[in-house]
């Protein structure tokens, strides 16, 4: 029998849609098969909640699942958060790591999202940092929720492959070279290419688009870095910016001169 929107165990998941409750309880929700994957790899899956439908198109992730709960359409739609949702919802603790457990583990590229607000960029910038190779993200300050579910979306799961750390903006990074961009920064993001500073363990720090980051940060940054504007275009949009960012140290320390 599938449960229905009145279900006791979906009106308890349902309320993981609201940040109160998510940090109370320490879960979350993630929707979608690649979300639902990459939260199994993991090992954070508490309940699987998914349609007749998709839990037989995705039987092997139900076989992963410890416990699986058959929803009706109407039950999923209330759990997901998209317009066409594709079927699997899962209950999943939370993955954060304190930032001193991350920093021991002496990570070599690390972002730094401060108080960015947007779910959709902070997703989109923890998926690229993952790319480019960073292990460590880092929401400071008043930062969105990580487990917010654009965030969660936005990610496509890679917010279940790197050491995700809530911390305040007065954050310490000992041992990696504090990179906080700007449009008006004073270095050039090619001088940090040509002289090898990237090839070093880097954090780089994001702002928000609209307000940028606050000064506090930009005055303890090593060095304050605005990407280069080639042609005509005024800026970057801060996802764009990011993957620039985090590719070229991504490139740097790869390089056979980085030592590493």
């Amino acid at each position: 029998m599938s449960f229905t929107p009145r279900t006791p165990r979906v009106v308890a998941a349902k309320r993981l849609q609201r940040r109160r409750d998510r940090d109370k309880a320490g879960r979350f929700l993630a929707e979608g098969p690649q979300a639902v994957r990459s939260a199994l790899a993991a090992g954070v899956v508490l309940d699987l909640f998914g349609t007749d439908e998709a839990l037989t198109k995705h039987g092997d992730l139900a076989l992963q699942a410890p416990v699986v709960s058959p929803v009706t359409e109407e039950a999923l739609a209330a759990l997901a958060e998209t317009v066409q949702p594709q079927g699997l919802v899962a209950v999943c603790e939370q993955v954060d790591v304190p930032l001193p457990e991350a920093l021991a583990k002496e990570p070599r590229l690390v972002a730094v999202l401060a108080e960015i607000r947007d779910p959709g960029n902070a997703g989109t910038i923890l998926r690229t940092a993952d790319a480019a190779g960073a292990t460590t993200v880092i929401f400071a300050g008043d930062a969105v929720d990580p487990y917010n579910g654009k965030c969660v979306r936005s990610s496509a799961g890679s917010l279940f492959n790197v050491d995700i750390v809530r911390a305040p903006l007065s954050l310490a990074t000992p041992g990696l070279t504090v990179l906080a961009t700007s449009g008006y920064g004073e270095t050039d993001l090619d001088e940090l290419i040509d002289d090898g500073t990237l090839a070093g363990p880097t954090a780089w720090v994001f702002g928000s688009e609209a307000h940028g980051l606050p000064d506090e940060v930009l005055k303890k940054a090593d060095k304050r870095v605005r990407v280069p504007i080639y042609g005509g275009a005024e800026s970057l949009n801060l996802s764009a910016a990011a993957a620039v960012c985090l590719y070229a140290s991504a490139r740097a320390q790869r390089s056979p001169r980085s030592g590493s």
